[in-house]
Parts: structure tokens; C-alpha cells; sequence
């Protein structure tokens, strides 16, 4: 059992950084015209995300006490070729996660 006082501090400093972080791009921007560069750039923060939340559990899975896993590997290479092949979000979503399921249930 986690201590309440503990849990409503950690919910508070979530809740005051979270719009803190969206503060800055929404209040102190505005509707002012950013600089091409950093579009360019705020473009690319959806396609970082994914990969930023899949390699923790590619290289250090949970599900194996961080040892290396050939069937999470072997998704992560799938997806990776089916993303730059197609090009298609779902296509390589789907594959990936078929490559896991299949690798899983073939090598246990």
C-alpha cells in the first residue's frame, strides 16, 4: 500500500508539470508564426515516440527479467523493414505485432 501523502505529492507535481510543459508551446506561443527549422523538427516528434517507447522492451524486456528475447527482436526487425518498404502506419503496427505473436507462440 502506497502512502496518500506520497501519492497526491507525485499526482500534484504530474499534474503542475504536465501544464507547465503544454503551457510554453501553447500560452507563450500562441498563434504566433514559428520558424520553418523548428516545424520541421516538432514534425518528426510523433515518429520518435514510437521507437522511444518499443527499445526499452526490445533490448531490456520485462517479460524475460531483461534477457535478450529472439521473438521481440525478431518483431523489432520486422517492423522496422515493413515501415521502410511501405510506408504504411498500420501495415508495419500490424505486421510487428503479428511477427511478436507468431515468434511467441512458435519458440514459447
Amino acid at each position: 500500500m502506497i502512502d496518500h501523502t506520497k501519492l497526491w505529492v507525485v499526482m500534484i507535481g504530474l499534474a503542475v508539470g504536465s501544464f507547465l510543459l503544454r503551457y510554453a508551446f501553447i500560452g507563450f506561443v500562441g498563434n504566433r508564426p514559428l520558424p520553418p527549422w523548428l516545424l520541421r523538427h516538432l514534425r518528426y516528434t510523433a515518429v520518435a515516440i514510437l521507437p522511444a517507447l518499443v527499445t526499452p522492451q526490445v533490448i531490456w524486456p520485462q517479460g524475460t527479467d531483461g534477457q535478450f528475447d529472439l521473438p521481440r527482436l525478431g518483431a523489432a526487425i520486422a517492423t522496422v523493414v515493413l515501415g521502410y518498404t511501405t510506408r504504411n502506419v498500420l501495415i508495419t503496427i500490424c505486421g510487428g505485432a503479428a511477427t511478436l505473436y507468431g515468434l511467441l507462440w512458435l519458440l514459447g
